[in-house]
């Protein structure tokens, strides 16, 4: 094997790595090849085990409210292209599966919902027409040996990175698959193999930061056989995700009050100065501490340099989800829930100095945890977790975020928020801008909302359905900036599948922005199919329309009359005949308008 092997000490972590070649001998292919054959899962004859404490020396994190940990980790660097050809099997896992979560460490918290005061605040409804255009669809990764798959996707200028538990691939916007690997060490080599990762990561998650042009993914590593906790976190050297990476293996387990903990359901998110992963903190001998916000400062990353991390807990916090900042700003935002009537909303300032956790409690809408698992065609149930916020997205001055709640009859809805955070926390008081509910007739169920925002304030959101009439499916619903507050379009079906199932139907979809438009809109999700007399689950990708710019009159037609109406209004400002949403009718609008001639969902 040609290899360059490195020893790095950095405080009192040590990290071992080896950098693969062109070239090299691959030591793991067979093996991974026979287990794919043989559709024996990888622990079928037990659980994994940790390989690494007690071989090295570890850093000792102790974290308190009101105290900020640092620790300090070095780089692996590895290039994909070094790595053997190894595009996915041609037929999905139908042997055992396992689901992540029984491999953990027992991880109980109290779920229940507190209640808030009464207010007489209101969510909005649907429209009665659509909103979404379906422009492409395409399958991703296909079932492997756990289940369920959590996927997650980033979108780059030319690609599309889909992770799941517990793989990765790359994609052409047309969907050719460029690259596949398992993200633990049962790869060709695995993603994180080389810098030591074990045969169980999971929880995984990717984004593309536009403002760095980088890919970045993460995955949650835990042991109970020795006591291991990892957040192994890689960063792409351009906006290519096939070529260099520069992967982290940091030591996750922390200390309070001689107590160990570990991470678990991760949040990932961005802004200007930092990544940031949130994750709940559960004790190798049972309890619950709260939330960690871990700080990846950004600069230390894009090189490969030494990376230096904070960790900041908050123990009145759990399921904490980080907003990707997609548009400039120095402070990320995070959002879980407070009570039956308020979310929790918080910010770190100075998170490269001295960083502190802000927090301010925010009047929603009344809501209740869902209370019933859905039903699908063909029998079972799917079971649509608690209520915890699926994701956050700052966009054009405000904050997005969504997740379950409970419908009327005892079915599941989805609900949004859009808030204002201005001048939080230097004075300002983050309120509510607008809310609405995805909530179909009795018996339809509506779970792992995720929602988006683009450059025209126009939004979607992407989730999954399903109904003892109708198998699951993946739906997407959408709002203009100009339409009533609180609404969203019809839902639309993006796919559907063929089969029933039951269980752990995953911890989230996903969805972004195409950062070379800023317009279009990606998403995954999964479904159920049947593939030789077993049910299997299949990702699918998305490309999405929502703006129709040039549409001020808003009939869903781009055409002669919008013309006319920005005409009308030449040299004035408002909504009326203001294509860009700038304040101001002006030739602009014009040209925006002639762009989307015709490119309307109610073009003929």
């Amino acid at each position: 094997m040609s290899a360059i092997h490195s020893l790095a000490l950095t405080g009192s972590l040590v990290a071992c790595s080896c950098i693969f070649n062109t070239g090299c001998e691959q030591t793991r292919s067979s093996n991974h090849s026979t287990a794919m054959e043989r559709q024996v899962h990888p622990f079928a004859n037990g659980v994994p085990t940790g390989s690494t404490r007690g071989t090295i020396d570890l850093p000792v994190i102790e974290v308190e409210e009101g105290r900020v940990a640092w620790t300090s980790f070095e780089p692996t660097i590895i290039d994909t292209n070094a790595f053997p050809t190894d595009l996915e099997r041609g037929d999905p896992w139908t042997g055992e599966t396992k689901r992540p979560g029984t491999l953990l460490p027992p991880h109980k918290r109290d779920k229940t919902l507190k209640q808030g005061p009464v207010n007489n605040l209101q969510a909005g409804g649907l429209l009665e027409e659509a909103r979404v255009e379906s422009l492409s669809l395409f399958p991703a990764i296909q079932q492997g040996p756990w289940n369920p798959p959590d996927p997650s996707l980033a979108i780059g200028p030319n690609h599309v990175v889909v992770t799941v538990n517990m793989a990765v691939a790359f994609y052409d916007k047309d969907g050719n698959e460029q690259f596949f690997a398992n993200l633990d060490d049962t790869g060709n080599p695995g993603f994180f193999e080389e810098i030591g990762a074990g045969g169980f990561t999971f929880d995984p998650k990717c984004f593309y930061d536009p403002s760095i042009e980088r890919f970045i993914i993460l995955a949650l590593e835990v042991y109970n056989d020795p006591d291991e906790g990892w957040m192994t976190i890689a960063i792409s050297d351009d906006n290519d995700p096939n070529g260099i990476w520069y992967k982290y293996r940091t030591w996750a387990v922390v200390t309070n009050n001689n107590n160990e903990y570990w991470p678990d359901y991760p949040g990932l998110g961005f802004d200007d100065n930092a990544f940031y992963v949130t994750s709940n903190l559960f004790g190798f001998e049972g309890g619950f501490l709260g939330a960690i916000y871990r700080i990846f400062p950004k600069e230390d990353m894009l090189d490969g340099g030494t990376l230096t991390v904070a960790d900041v807990l908050d123990s009145s916090s759990a399921s904490v989800q980080v907003a990707q900042c997609i548009d400039p700003r120095d402070s990320t935002l995070f959002v879980s829930r407070n009570n039956s009537t308020s979310m929790r909303l918080q910010t770190i300032q100075d998170p490269l100095g001295n960083p502190q956790l802000f927090t301010a409690n925010v009047s929603v809408p009344q809501f209740q945890n869902p209370n019933n698992d859905a039903p699908n065609l063909g029998g079972g149930e799917l079971d649509t977790l608690d209520g915890r916020i699926m994701n956050v997205m700052w966009r054009n001055n405000g904050l997005w975020a969504a997740h379950a709640v409970r419908g009327s009859g005892g079915d599941t809805k989805a609900r949004w928020y859009n808030f204002n955070v201005d001048g939080f926390p230097g004075g300002g008081t983050p309120s509510l801008i607008q809310s609405g509910d995805v909530d179909l007739p009795s018996g339809n169920f509506i779970f792992f909302p995720a929602i988006a925002s683009n450059k025209y304030g126009d939004t979607a959101m992407v989730f999954a359905k399903s109904s003892a009439q109708e198998y699951a499916s993946i739906q997407a619903t959408a709002r203009r900036s100009t339409d009533p507050a609180g609404t969203m379009g019809t839902p639309v079906q993006l796919a559907i599948g063929d089969a029933g199932t039951e269980g752990r139907w995953g911890d989230y979809f996903d969805i972004t922005v195409d950062p070379v438009d800023d317009e279009t809109f990606w998403m995954v999700g999964e479904y159920a199919t049947n593939f030789n007399n077993s049910v299997v689950w299949q990702i699918w990708v998305s490309q999405l329309e929502v703006s129709c710019p040039g549409d001020v009159n808003n009939d869903n037609v781009v055409d002669v009359d919008d013309i006319l109406l920005i005409i009308s209004s030449f040299g004035g400002g408002g909504f009326s005949g203001d294509a860009n949403g700038d304040g101001l009718i002006n030739v602009n609008d014009i040209l925006i308008t002639i762009k989307g001639w015709g490119n309307c969902p109610g073009n003929p």
